[in-house]
């Protein structure tokens, strides 16, 4: 048996006591972090609780090469992320993560959103998002991974190559 006097106890406190005595996870691993990518053409996320714009990063979209490719393909990826600038900003990202992720654990959030836009969501996001989310899952968390306008970008590109077959 357990017994907690919470008279003078903070929520967050409460659930840090319950986990300590009847969960296998570490504090860390408790909160449930979900990082995505998404395109500021098709609207900012509304319920995301950090946002990183990625827009200032050389896009490969003007690559005729990689235009039709997404941050999940290499080529891709290494034109994002192997750039001198890139890695400067992944330098300091990771130190801003390594910085307040502990405050939200130590705050008992249950759920983290961390959003990084691009201009279409097809190149910059979606590799940076992925670096980010193999970086917190190295770090120790549980994190989820998704694209919310991969699909919409993909879609566009489609539908151009498609009308643009048709009219020739």
């Amino acid at each position: 048996d357990l017994v907690i006097d919470t008279s003078h106890m903070r929520t967050a406190a409460l659930r840090a006591r319950l986990n300590a005595a009847f969960s296998e996870l570490t504090e860390q691993q408790l909160l449930d972090v979900n990082v995505f990518s998404f395109g500021f053409k098709h609207g900012a996320p509304l319920d995301a609780d950090l946002v990183m714009d990625v827009r200032f990063l050389p896009n490969p979209y003007y690559e005729p090469q990689l235009r039709s490719l997404t941050g999940l393909d290499k080529p891709v990826s290494d034109f994002v992320l192997y750039r001198p600038e890139t890695e400067e900003f992944q330098e300091k990202w990771r130190a801003l993560l390594d910085c307040v992720m502990p405050g939200y654990v130590a705050e008992g959030k249950q759920q983290l959103a961390i959003a990084v836009g691009c201009t279409g969501g097809q190149h910059r996001s979606v590799a940076l998002a992925e670096s980010t989310a193999d970086y917190l899952k190295a770090k120790g968390y549980r994190v989820s991974i998704a694209h919310r306008d991969l699909s919409l970008a993909e879609g566009a590109d489609a539908s151009a190559r498609s009308g643009a077959a048709a009219g020739r």
